[in-house]
């Protein structure tokens, strides 16, 4: 499997640009996947410097409705004219942050959702023999305070967001096993568990933020729990995590620390070939 980084929040490309956000191009021996779109029309620059082709793409996923990923959908709906976009249920729904004053919407845009009702679709479990979207995780261990100022509307009131709107993608291809998910909201130690209760086992790779920070107000998670979570990871005996966007550097360098050469960076311009 190929898997090219296209937007992130650093860069290792001198031509391709970064921004807080979240795009992933995927090729596999039956598809040519976008994970993710980021904030803006970035994931398209980037993929015409590093001569990614997304008019080819076959499949688009969106990880969850933040603007920091789907901001760029109605973009890659205009330059791809046929691949579904698969969303979880509640996507379009309002979404926000917490702040001083009130609230501030960090969702993707409603209107969207029927602009493009013919190419969206919600589905779950298998998708084919290489595919599978994980939606259902029944664990809640190791949830962070950068999570917990996250918002949904419920009628009139802005109430603790559920993440309902969050989903992740398993791709098993060539003999190996690779989960991807966008921040896991829903804490990567029980996205990981839901996963391997899926394909039996663990992961080769998994590629996601972690969401050990809080980026509006810079603050990391305590040091605990990072290794805490840390420990989870290190338990798998041979999973490999690629991570960023919202790790934070504090807590990536805590963790790798504890994980050594199995952590790693995905940062804009990076390609993988695994």
């Amino acid at each position: 499997m190929k898997l090219i980084s296209l937007v992130e929040n650093s860069s290792c490309h001198a031509d391709c640009g970064c921004i807080h956000g979240l795009s992933l191009y995927l090729e596999t021996p039956k598809h040519r996947i976008l994970f993710d779109m980021g904030p803006n029309a970035l994931f398209l620059e980037n993929a015409q410097v590093l001569g990614v082709d997304l008019s080819t793409v076959d499949l688009a996923v969106l990880s969850h409705g933040h603007y920091d990923h789907g901001g760029g959908l109605e973009l890659f709906c205009k330059r791809n004219e046929t691949a579904p976009i698969l969303i979880a249920e509640h996507t379009f729904d309002v979404h926000a942050v917490r702040v001083e004053d009130g609230y501030e919407d960090i969702g993707v845009p409603a209107g969207l959702q029927g602009k493009w009702s013919e190419r969206i679709r919600t589905l779950s479990g298998p998708l084919d023999s290489e595919l599978y979207i994980l939606t259902e995780i029944p664990h809640r261990e190791y949830l962070t305070a950068a999570s917990a100022t996250l918002l949904e509307r419920s009628g009139e009131e802005y109430v603790s967001d559920r993440f309902l709107h969050e989903q992740n993608l398993i791709v098993s291809c060539e003999g190996k096993h690779f989960l991807l998910a966008g921040c896991a909201h829903r804490g990567i130690v029980n996205i990981l568990r839901a996963g391997e209760a899926v394909i039996g086992g663990e992961f080769d790779y998994v590629f996601s933020g972690f969401h050990l920070t809080n980026p509006g107000l810079g603050i990391d998670e305590p040091e605990a729990l990072v290794r805490a979570v840390g420990e989870e990871l290190r338990a798998r005996q041979k999973t490999r995590y690629i991570t960023g966007h919202c790790t934070g550097a504090g807590p990536y360098e805590i963790l790798r620390e504890m994980l050594g050469q199995r952590l790693d960076t995905m940062p804009s311009g990076r390609v993988f070939v695994l």
